[in-house]
């Protein structure tokens, strides 16, 4: 029976490496939420979260250098080009919030320009969704970055469905549901993000995968090679044979 339990509890059993994976995400959700106060770092802790989420998406990734170490790393690899897109989605967000309530209060031809407000938010929304995990794995330019979160995003539509609705719609029921606030807080605080960041890492892990160098892919799978940013020129035409 002891035997039994042992190989249950042990780090390469099922349970074990269900048991790691919780506290990647628990972990570095509650660093995330820590450095994200300062509200200008929540880009930089976005990239942070996915750097963590991909590393432990790892076959051999057992956690062994914690949540707090991976988070780090990820933050400080990614911190220039996170925050730079973070404050850009900010403006834009900000900005369409205003003009939209503006042209409903004009209301007449200019009310109709909400609509392409939206849109412009929408296209912001999807792109920092897929630019902060492209950039935890490859190293290249901001603008190259960008052309490429694109791409992944428009090249697997239901990937994208999926991903939208998690990193929008819990935010939204935050928003309406008032009386709930506090549930919601509490699981915010306590894995709501690192699992949504799980989750997009997810879905983008097998496409992300396909661009590594072979040596890199083979770490992936299970070598003792760390996951690091690669410096790599997509060649995007390589998704079209998968």
């Amino acid at each position: 029976m002891s035997e039994f339990l042992r190989g249950f509890l042990d780090s390469d059993s099922p349970f074990g490496k269900f048991m790691t994976k919780c506290w990647m995400i628990i972990g570095s959700n509650l660093f995330f939420v820590i450095i994200s106060i300062p509200i200008v770092t929540i880009g930089a802790g976005f990239a942070g979260l996915y750097y963590t989420m991909f590393r432990t998406l790892r076959e051999n990734a057992d956690g062994s250098l914690g949540p707090f170490k991976e988070f780090w790393k990820g933050f400080r690899m990614n911190f220039k080009q996170a925050t730079i897109a973070w404050i850009a989605f900010l403006i834009i967000a900000l900005v369409g919030v205003i003009d939209y309530q503006i042209c409903l209060k004009i209301g007449g031809i200019i009310g109709a320009f909400r609509f392409a407000i939206l849109s412009i938010e929408l296209i912001a929304v999807i792109l920092f969704s897929y630019l902060i995990p492209v950039m935890t794995v490859f190293s290249d330019t901001l603008p190259h970055l960008i052309r490429n979160a694109f791409y992944f995003a428009l090249h697997r539509p239901l990937k994208l469905i999926v991903i939208l609705f998690f990193n929008i719609f819990p935010l939204f029921l935050t928003i309406i549901d008032v009386q709930s606030r506090p549930l919601y807080a509490f699981c915010w605080c306590f894995f709501g993000f690192g699992s949504i960041a799980m989750l997009g890492a997810s879905l983008l892990y097998k496409d992300f995968l396909v661009f590594l160098p072979k040596d890199s892919e083979e770490g992936a799978e299970g070598s003792d090679m760390d996951w690091e940013k690669e410096a790599v020129q997509l060649d995007l035409r390589k998704l079209d044979g998968m």
